[in-house]
């Protein structure tokens, strides 16, 4: 299974054009939505390109093929525009032997784990910081953000590829951190 995965887009049409064609040219069977879409969120500055309707509309257009989590600034009134559920705080990704667990990581978070089972990946955005490193039992994944990077790290997104996980560099593509997941 060839997944990709976006988090903390924030409204920015810019970025979810960029995540939208590399997804199209990708051929990743879901895109994984880590939460905070449409809302840039009061701590954060407007991001690059605001505009949450056409955010939505363009998403819309792929809604057979995103999974979402409801992320910190995500409404029902968001969920009114967007024609893929977005109110589940978390989901599961079931993969031989081992499962995704995604969240925005604003209710679960490395600080404050679910239950997992060795070798379980911790899928979340919400610091808009790029993780992919194994913490004892379990993997931690996070694709940073795609419209408003912090940390110095160039806007990100995730792959995961013959059980590989990546943050890549939204821009040129190049990989920003990796690890291995198979069990």
């Amino acid at each position: 299974m060839k997944l990709m995965f976006a988090s903390d887009i924030h409204g920015s049409l810019p970025a979810t054009e960029q995540v939208l064609a590399h997804f199209a040219r990708s051929g990743a069977q879901w895109l994984v939505l880590l939460g905070d879409i449409l809302n840039h969120g009061p701590r954060n500055a407007l991001p690059e390109g605001y505009a949450p309707a056409e955010v939505a509309q363009r998403l819309n257009e792929q809604a057979a093929r995103i999974i979402a989590v409801r992320g910190n600034c995500d409404s029902e009134v968001d969920q009114m525009l967007l024609t893929f559920p977005l109110s589940a705080p978390w989901q599961q990704v079931l993969l031989p032997g081992q499962r995704l667990f995604l969240t925005h990581g604003h209710l679960f978070s490395p600080d404050n784990l679910p239950p997992l089972a060795q070798n379980d990946v911790l899928v979340y955005g919400h610091t808009h910081l790029p993780v992919a490193q194994r913490q004892g039992d379990i993997f931690h994944f996070n694709p940073g953000s795609v419209s408003i990077p912090k940390g110095g790290f160039a806007a990100s997104y995730g792959m995961l590829e013959e059980g590989m996980l990546r943050v890549m560099a939204l821009n040129d593509h190049r990989v920003i951190a990796q690890v291995a997941i198979n069990p």
